[in-house]
């Protein structure tokens, strides 16, 4: 089974993202995406465009809520008529506390709402291209309004994918009504993919009259790699203080609980609260980061993430932030070994 990889652009300045675009298309990855951590999600990836003329382009994602559907419709329009169609809008709901607290955005039911902004989007997009008359209402989201000053009109490539990260069943099934492809979380076991998530995607399929051939599973778990055993235990620990993070927040327990260890989900939130970061990743257990992990060499590394994703992804974020300069030639070994 061959996979699309792609890599990403985490925290990458705009100043750096022009080296770090030209540098990925040459290594022979399919794509590259940004994320919406410390900087802007959107903005990269004009320099990308830019940049590059065959990699695939995506936010990984841009958290939909903050923004208005009219607005994340704009800017995806405009990436994808300068990328030359190229532009794939990834969207995440993120948790209740960094919308009201961080974003200052109202919060609601996440799946019926990221429903809605994704049939907003759809009909904004439709009323550019073929100027059909604005008559989308929802419970959250309305569009019943334009008028030509404001209509950016018709593009070469009008069908945007929209891809939906999801932790939990809810925004699984969404995805699969209404989108083109999910983006699972880096907090997620295979166990819980095949048994939670995949089944919630093709409920969302089935209702929609789709099939799984026409919907992309990205990716969904962690990497602990290196050119040997001290540097592969060296990022393992990086992985296990990631577990613990994302562990400790209430909205992904679903994933502990699937596997039994509800308890140590409540440890971690409770530590979480009193500030003891340095304290949690002492509560991932071995079993626990291989669940979560693909952990080897990189000489196994290739082998490893197949066993892993066979049968469920199309495509692997296969971010190579733990590399040495040195190892670029079995880097692009491994992209071309997984592509083909």
């Amino acid at each position: 089974m061959s996979f699309k990889v792609e890599t990403g652009l985490y925290a990458a300045k705009l100043e750096e993202v022009a080296r770090i675009a030209t540098y990925a298309q040459e290594m022979g990855y399919h794509g590259l995406h940004t994320s919406e951590t410390s900087h802007d999600p959107f903005l990269p990836l004009v320099l990308a465009a830019e940049h590059t003329d065959r990699l695939r382009l995506g936010t990984s994602v841009a958290i939909a809520f903050p923004r208005s559907p009219m607005i994340t419709a704009m800017q995806s329009w405009d990436l994808q008529r300068f990328s030359g169609g190229r532009f794939v809008l990834g969207l995440g709901t993120q948790v209740k506390g960094h919308n009201e607290r961080r974003f200052s955005v109202p919060w609601s039911a996440p799946a019926p709402r990221l429903k809605e902004y994704v049939e907003t989007i759809r009909a904004i997009w439709d009323t550019f291209q073929n100027n059909t008359r604005p008559s989308y209402t929802g419970q959250h989201y309305q569009f019943t309004l334009i008028n030509p000053t404001f209509n950016p009109g018709p593009i070469e490539h009008p069908a945007i994918p929209i891809h939906l990260a999801a932790v939990n069943e809810g925004n699984a099934r969404v995805a699969g009504e209404v989108a083109d492809g999910i983006k699972l979380h880096g907090f997620n076991t295979m166990s819980y993919a095949r048994q939670v998530l995949v089944p919630a995607i093709e409920a969302g399929l089935t209702k929609r009259g789709k099939t799984r051939q026409n919907f992309e599973i990205w990716g969904g778990g962690f990497l602990a790699t290196g050119k040997d055993e001290a540097q592969v235990e060296q990022n393992l620990q990086e992985v296990k203080r990631l577990i613990a993070f994302y562990g400790s927040t209430r909205t992904y327990q679903s994933v502990l609980e699937h596997h039994g260890w509800q308890e140590t989900g409540d440890r971690l939130h409770q530590l979480s609260v009193e500030g003891k970061w340095s304290e949690m990743p002492k509560l991932i257990t071995d079993e626990m980061v291989h669940e979560f992990a693909v952990v080897a060499t990189w000489d196994q590394v290739e082998e490893k993430l197949r066993e892993r994703y066979a049968g469920i992804v199309d495509g692997i974020d296969f971010s190579d932030y733990v590399k040495s300069l040195e190892d670029q030639d079995l880097l692009k070994q491994i992209i071309r070994q997984l592509q083909s």
